[in-house]
């Protein structure tokens, strides 16, 4: 954050450091193993008086000078360059916490590399007992170096009680200091082995060139058991979380953790062919194979310890984006736009938006992920992204993925990066706004003179979301919506017609006409459509229904209802592929089949086996839902608490509405707008009544966990701390049973103290809005304000009359049935009395431009 940035582009993501250092570090291994390996085998040499042993040990003493002190010292000088560049924040950290350590480090370094040149410079100059004091100085000096160099390395994995009380004595020697000693001793010896063994098959001596390999596989033997010991203790001495990420929770990490479980067998093998099976018959391909499966068993090590910290460089102290923790807070209030040091755009404008994003992505980005490289890339990653889904992913990072660190920025910082990555690095591209104007929809006809019969009818829900399943092949659709329509006698005393009609309804969609009746039960006519109805032809926003009303055959009463409709589930937003008809609405298949692989991934289910051979996946088979009557698999989440569940991780830091917006339709954004209630008008949104994101998902998830559920504590556990209402405050609820209740507001009916509906649930299905009556028990609630989410009067994008059919019908006016004393829809008689719950004859509070 306050450094220049090296640009690396191609070779960016971890991936020159990582060569430099692997490198570096399987040499320097080599140089403290191989120190032990000479001065053991001139030992051998003098003990069995064999002159060739020892001129194999001068030979090999030659080599191991040139490529530990020569090609050693290089690479590490080149680890101190890139580590210099890539991350200076954490390399100064490290010179300033163990200043003293380095020193004593280069002391032993010193004094290792001046013993070494007089060991090999010496050879059959000194007398064997000096000779071999020098090579035992020099193996202490080079253990003692890579005794000091551990601390260091592993005090950045685990600082232990050093993040309370800043001791240098509590940060070196750390919790996993000794395991990772003993697992770093045994790992120079078993490569010493290795180098040994390179060197050993090039002697022309057959009886000598068969010791040596003898020899050097013992020494390959021996130290492997040992590590793979040591390897178990490291593990052990991590702190939990670190072992949870490492082993569970970092998909990328599993490549070098089977490459170190599959590798160790490889050289179990090598060992035992060069000790005791076959040893005469080895040659240089041998050696040079195992001397490659060892350097990817340090690799391979090396990545995972590296995995180890994230999403730190420096254990729970500085992130891997140089940000100190006790920092994060000020940076996530300020924007990283206005308080980093090295930027040019500071004001972001249209013209350098591209330009903003750039830096952002090298001062956040760019120390782990590269732009098209082979470690890291993070184009792949981005790819399924629109910006608003990417923005959702951004704020989301260190809690829908733990290994990365939490964004450090404010939002608007978000939304320039995020543009910046889904717009300028990937192509999945913006949801369209479409331009669809509305079509002239007649009212049904009705003469408050003449007509005899009045037909009030609603919706269930106000819109109803699908998957499109016909065409994308999965359907995790809730309920299709219900019609419930009721039907009166005009008079004094109005009379509710039952048995003796005969309700109707008739719509069109894609396929052409659809035709059903309604049947009547508990005062009240209805039908379940077995479908979400489609729009025919080109796109539509939603169905209109015309219902009729008909008492011995004949016509009395007839009105019609809008059906919201959304085929516009935002999944592309996350999830990659196009729009399914006219580049604003429908799931595609490839949407589809991008979902179920995830969904594959992270349950270890066969889904996409079945939808690539053109079955449907239902979800409500397996998470039960109540809306469709489906009671799922046992121990299952259900529908509701799985989607919101597992989403509310990515979006959590999303302002209020906008995390559902991103999958959901709105009034604002998208092609349906069914969200066109009166609360819609006030500018409520979703959150005032179902609480954020993960409040909604807490409260679901709740209910499950009761259930015994196990998947509800993990989900639970993962959000915690991120709502707005404490998790244990929050009352648990089954999904369309148990909503928020329109009296938490509006108390006895009158005009609200508060908008937040949050937290207090319907006891049971009767309770619900749209199965309430009023206080004769008679009229439902929805005839006269029509649906949830649709509440007169209602505002539609698309033309006022879209969302108010009935009230236009019946009061030429927008406002609930019978509103500003309108009793005359109903009663022929002046009516002073408030029959159907308080404030019956008040005038409506919340006016409309009518226009």
């Amino acid at each position: 954050m306050n450094y220049p940035v090296w640009q690396l582009d191609i070779f960016g993501g971890g991936f020159l450091i990582a060569f430099v250092a692997v490198v570096h570090v399987f040499v320097s291994h080599f140089a403290v193993g191989g120190g032990l390996f000479l001065v053991l085998v001139e030992m051998k040499g003098y003990r069995e008086q064999n002159s060739a042993i020892i001129n194999f040990t001068k030979k090999h003493t030659k080599f191991f000078l040139l490529l530990t002190m020569v090609f050693g010292g290089m690479t590490g000088v080149g680890i101190w360059f890139t580590i210099a560049l890539l991350n200076p924040a954490a390399t100064s950290s490290l010179i300033h916490t163990f200043v003293f350590g380095w020193a004593i480090e280069w002391v032993f370094f010193f004094c290792e590399v001046l013993s070494l040149l007089l060991y090999y410079y010496t050879f059959n100059k000194l007398s064997s007992r000096s000779h071999l004091i020098l090579g035992w100085l020099y193996f202490i000096f080079a253990w003692l170096s890579l005794f000091v160099i551990n601390g260091i390395i592993d005090f950045m994995l685990t600082p232990g009680t050093w993040l309370e009380n800043r001791d240098f004595w509590a940060g070196f020697f750390n919790p996993t200091f000794w395991p990772a000693l003993f697992f770093r001793t045994f790992m120079a010896l078993l490569i010493a082995g290795l180098f040994g063994f390179l060197t050993s098959v090039k002697i022309k001596d057959e009886e000598l060139r068969h010791t040596m390999v003898r020899y050097c596989g013992i020494w390959l033997l021996v130290p492997l058991l040992l590590l793979l010991g040591s390897a178990w203790w490291y593990k052990e001495a991590l702190p939990p979380e670190q072992q949870q990420a490492i082993f569970t929770m970092m998909p990328e990490l599993k490549r070098y953790l089977a490459g170190f479980v599959y590798a160790s067998p490889l050289l179990i093998l090598g060992g035992l062919v060069m000790a005791f099976f076959r040893p005469q018959a080895v040659r240089k391909p041998v050696g040079w194979f195992l001397l490659i499966i060892g350097f990817i068993y340090m690799g391979c090590f090396e990545f995972i310890r590296e995995g180890g910290r994230r999403p730190y460089i420096i254990y729970d102290y500085m992130y891997s984006n140089t940000i100190l923790k006790k920092d994060l807070a000020k940076y996530q209030e300020n924007g990283v736009l206005k308080t980093a040091r090295w930027l040019k755009n500071r004001e972001v404008t249209p013209e350098n938006r591209v330009a903003a994003g750039r830096e952002l992505y090298n001062l956040l980005c760019l120390h782990c992920h590269s732009i098209g490289g082979p470690l890291n890339n993070i184009v792949p990653r981005i790819e399924p992204y629109t910006p608003e889904g990417m923005k959702g992913f951004v704020l989301s990072m260190g809690v829908a993925n733990p290994y990365m660190p939490p964004f450090p920025g404010n939002e608007e910082d978000a939304s320039v990066l995020a543009d910046f990555l889904a717009t300028t690095l990937s192509s999945n591209g913006a949801v369209k706004e479409h331009q669809y104007r509305g079509e002239e929809v007649q009212t049904a006809s009705f003469n408050p003179e003449e007509s005899e019969y009045i037909l009030l009818a609603s919706t269930t829900l106000g819109m109803a979301l699908s998957s499109n399943p016909q065409v994308s092949g999965i359907d995790f659709s809730f309920a299709p919506p219900t019609i419930r329509a009721q039907l009166f006698r005009r008079g004094e005393t109005p009379e509710l017609i039952s048995e003796e009609a005969e309700l109707s309804y008739v719509y069109k969609e894609a396929e052409g006409e659809k035709r059903g009746d309604l049947s009547f039960s508990d005062d009240y006519f209805q039908t379940a459509l077995e479908t979400i109805p489609r729009s025919s032809g080109t796109f539509k926003p939603y169905v209109i229904a015309t219902l009729t009303a008909r008492i011995d055959g004949e016509p009395v009463a007839e009105t019609k209802v809008k059906i919201g409709v959304s085929t516009e589930a935002g999944c592309r937003n996350c999830h990659s592929g196009d729009w399914q008809q006219d580049d604003v609405y429908g799931m595609s298949r490839q949407t589809a089949a991008n979902i179920l692989e995830m969904h594959d991934k992270h349950s270890k289910t066969d889904l996409s086996v079945i939808f690539q051979t053109g079955g449907t996946i239902v979800c409500s088979f397996c998470h039960g839902d109540s809306a469709r009557g489906t009671t799922g698999g046992a121990g299952v989440l259900n529908l509701s608490a799985a989607i919101h569940g597992f989403h509310s991780a990515h979006l959590n830091k999303l302002e209020d509405g906008s995390s559902c917006n991103l999958c959901h339709t709105s009034a604002d954004r998208g092609a349906t707008r069914s969200f066109d209630g009166i609360h819609k008008s006030l500018e409520l949104d979703c959150s005032n009544c179902h609480g954020s994101i993960v409040d909604h998902a807490v409260s679901l998830l709740k209910s499950e966990l009761a259930a015994g559920k196990k998947r509800a504590d993990v989900l639970l556990k993962r959000v915690a701390g991120l709502g707005s209402v404490a998790q244990n405050e929050i009352k648990p609820r089954k999904p369309w049973v148990m909503e928020p209740d329109c009296l938490n507001c509006h108390e006895d009916f009158e005009a609200p103290d508060s908008d937040d509906g949050f937290n207090r649930w319907t006891e049971d299905e009767k309770s619900l809005f749209h199965n309430r009556t009023g206080e004769e028990e008679v009229i439902l609630c929805i005839s006269c304000h029509g649906p949830p989410h649709s509440l007169y009067p209602a505002a539609h994008a698309y033309g006022l009359e879209k969302g108010g059919l009935q009230p236009l019908q019946y009061q030429k006016s927008l406002y609930p049935i019978a509103a500003d004393r309108g009793c005359a829809v109903c009663h022929t008689v002046e009516m002073d009395e408030e029959l159907h719950h308080t404030g019956s004859l008040a005038d409506f509070r919340n006016r409309v431009d009518d226009d």
